[in-house]
């Protein structure tokens, strides 16, 4: 992965679990790259440069480029001093991952309004704001007669694509995410920048008390490490032309996350009534594939 060398790469999220099997795979691989943590504990609280720094650490004593940064990425001035310090650090900016997270799970009867803005706002918002700001400084190259190799690649989650029970702060979070990467691909690939995202699943503190989780890894590597090749190959020369997509990532498989799309349809001439309905509706419902569960399959049925 050489062709990494003059990358300059932010991680989100990354004194832990994906984002710092990231952070050292890009650093591996030559690039420079800013660690962003705000070291907090699994659910969002507290916070210390620890976690950040000690990634900077094991990349230096490699002998590799890095710098930590603790900014709140779900603040819209902190996300925008992170990628300033990327350009001032280093020189620019070519790729961005969006990975940070945090988990406060709940039964929707039990959650509270904390619960679910904490979550929304690291997920979602600290999506948004880091992207925002990186998309200013790229399309202003282009402005000022440049070009860009540019990359943004953001972390969904089977839990947002697929559901899973507990977790409709997280889940909502997470597909919108995937809503986000598929509009910003849009709007940015006229700046020469690529936007998709990866859904892994892994064994990291997020995940760790999942028991579906623990029972998957008995039989395939759920390692973190093992997600960080499809983040580095869409940075790299063979993802410039791939953008707008979701990868799923679970051990030595990858599949593509197929989007929304209609199904089985009907038509009428006339304004529907719930009478009408009441005919149409559970045929046309009965024709409609089953909603895939969350390993991302159909149920058969």
């Amino acid at each position: 992965m050489e062709q990494l060398n003059d990358r300059v790469v932010v991680v989100t999220g990354a004194g832990n679990g994906l984002g710092r099997a990231h952070a050292l795979a890009f650093a591996a691989a030559g690039a420079a790259v800013v660690v962003n943590d705000l070291g907090g504990g699994r659910d969002g609280s507290g916070g210390s440069v620890g976690p950040a720094q000690q990634v900077v650490d094991e990349i230096t004593a490699l002998g590799g480029r890095a710098v930590a940064n603790t900014d709140d990425i779900s603040s819209f001035d902190g996300a925008k001093t992170l990628i300033e310090q990327a350009v001032d650090t280093f020189g620019g900016l070519d790729v961005l991952v969006n990975n940070a997270g945090i988990l406060r799970d709940r039964m929707l009867t039990s959650m509270s309004e904390a619960e679910w803005d904490a979550v929304i706002a690291v997920h979602l918002k600290g999506t948004f704001c880091p992207t925002r700001h990186a998309a200013e400084y790229w399309r202003n190259r282009v402005k000022d007669g440049g070009t860009n190799d540019a990359r943004v690649i953001n972390t969904t989650s089977p839990s947002g694509l697929f559901g899973s029970p507990g977790q409709t702060n997280y889940g909502a979070a997470k597909a919108g995410i995937a809503g986000f990467t598929v509009i910003a691909a849009m709007e940015l690939q006229r700046y020469g920048v690529t936007v998709n995202a990866v859904a892994p699943t892994a064994l990291t503190r997020l995940t760790d008390d999942l028991p579906v989780v623990h029972e998957m890894a008995q039989t395939v590597d759920l390692a973190p490490e093992g997600v960080s090749p499809v983040v580095l190959w869409l940075a790299g020369p063979g993802g410039r032309t791939v953008t707008g997509r979701v990868l799923a990532v679970i051990g030595g498989t990858i599949a593509v996350v197929e989007g929304w799309a209609y199904g089985p349809e009907v038509h009428s001439d006339q304004r529907w009534t719930p009478q009408h309905l009441d005919e149409v509706l559970p045929g046309l419902l009965a024709k409609a594939a089953p909603n895939a569960d969350l390993t991302g399959h159909r149920p058969v049925p």
